[in-house]
């Protein structure tokens, strides 16, 4: 059961279904906990046709892996003639990538090789493991991006269409070329930042290396990528047996996959993170078009003009926003106790159950500026907001203020509906 579980999980994970089903029913079919009575004449067909199917799928991905996978060598000092002549193309700064990042770009479509790239994004993945470089291919982010609902959080305001319809091809980072010239070398293949220098312009530049692909040069993907592994070594003058398989291997950072598991959670990172933090800059240039709020007769917090996006927070955290809501002008924390029976009737409203005499003091302990009570609830109606949408259009709704003045929210009252 265990067994074919892991088996069910990583074709899931290579988005192949039916042997991810299949294995899913064979984890349920072996299960120990539920015993399924078939009869032993039909469990004894069973045991031997999974065995079969086992064998012949073991044979497969054997062959399917010699094909597919190089077997690298140690690369020693010998090799060095193989290193081409120059490689090196100038990019303009905001066009650098990430160190441990290979980018596959194109000034031509090879369809075979961008057909891989689409079906079988695990083999160059794979490769690039074994060389510690994470494969970036980026029409293939870009729905990774968007299925994860990371651009919704940079542009709120987009709607399903507009973010159905972003895409980007594989020459975008083409036209930040520091001679545009070059672009006629660049067929098809993988780019590395190598480093990054003052150009005579008084601006950064960086320097890339570029490695040819191609599916119609008449020498085999496989030697194609295994000599890339040994020049990229040369190149970076490591002489040693990283080479030799997964298990050699540098340590990679986390994928940008796994950065965009938790987008709340985890959305600094991934502005950390070169091609993808990149991409998010240029194909979207957030602006502030900042939406309505509706405070709905239910006290809910509704931002229509962001998808009907709804602000939750608890209790009192919301009545603190709404009060300060109600003061364009701002209040000074030191100030509160004067607000202390309004925020007490507001946060009544939200508490149809009445208030107890342990709302009473939550109460007094936010408008007590001697606690720390009022700088949590702020944190936290701040969270709210951050944890939906990018904090340049957050930053005009939640609570802010220099220290020693008084706290506001910064939008326009007159897109603020009261139900």
């Amino acid at each position: 059961m265990v067994a074919f579980g892991i088996l069910a999980y990583q074709y899931y994970m290579k988005q192949k279904t039916v042997a991810a089903y299949t294995f899913g029913v064979l984890a349920l079919l072996f299960q120990p906990m539920y015993k399924i009575a078939l009869g032993r004449t039909i469990w004894n067909v069973v045991d031997v046709v999974v065995a079969v199917l086992l064998i012949a799928l073991f044979v497969m991905e054997w062959r399917r892996s010699s094909k597919e996978y190089v077997k690298y060598q140690p690369v020693t000092p010998e090799d060095d003639s193989g290193k081409a002549d120059d490689n090196r193309i100038e990019f303009q700064l905001k066009g650098k990538l990430d160190a441990k990042e290979l980018v596959y770009v194109a000034s031509e479509e090879d369809k075979t090789l961008t057909d891989l790239f689409e079906t079988r994004p695990d083999v160059l993945e794979g490769w690039g493991q074994m060389i510690g470089f994470h494969i970036v291919y980026l029409p293939l982010l870009m729905r990774r991006l968007r299925d994860k609902r990371v651009l919704k959080y940079r542009a709120p305001y987009l709607s399903d269409v507009e973010l159905k319809d972003a895409a980007i091809g594989n020459d975008f980072l083409l036209q930040y070329l520091g001679n545009p010239s070059d672009k006629d070398k660049m067929k098809q293949g993988l780019v590395r930042t190598e480093d990054i220098h003052r150009g005579d312009d008084g601006k950064d530049k960086a320097m890339n290396r570029f490695y040819p692909l191609s599916t119609t040069s008449g020498e085999p993907l496989a030697d194609q990528l295994h000599r890339i592994g040994r020049q990229i070594s040369i190149e970076k003058g490591r002489h040693d047996h990283y080479l030799e398989g997964p298990t050699g291997a540098e340590p990679d950072e986390e994928s940008t996959d796994e950065l965009m598991d938790e987008v709340k959670a985890k959305i600094a990172k991934l502005r950390q993170r070169g091609i993808a933090e990149y991409l998010l800059e240029q194909l979207i240039h957030p602006d502030n078009r900042l939406s309505r709020m509706v405070i709905t007769k239910d006290w809910r917090i509704v931002l229509p003009d962001y998808n009907d996006m709804e602000i939750k927070m608890e209790p009192l955290a919301k009545a603190v926003y709404l009060l300060f809501l109600r003061h364009p002008e701002g209040i000074m924390f030191k100030h509160l106790p004067g607000y202390r029976e309004e925020l007490t009737q507001i946060y009544a409203q939200l508490r149809p159950a009445g208030m107890t005499d342990r709302a009473v003091q939550s109460i007094e302990d936010v408008t007590n500026p001697l606690l720390n009570s009022i700088n949590e609830k702020c944190a936290r109606i701040k969270g709210a907001f951050v944890g939906e949408f990018d904090d340049h259009m957050a930053k005009y709704y939640y609570i802010s203020g220099k220290r020693g003045e008084a706290k506001a929210i910064a939008l326009p009252r007159d897109l603020v509906v009261w139900e």
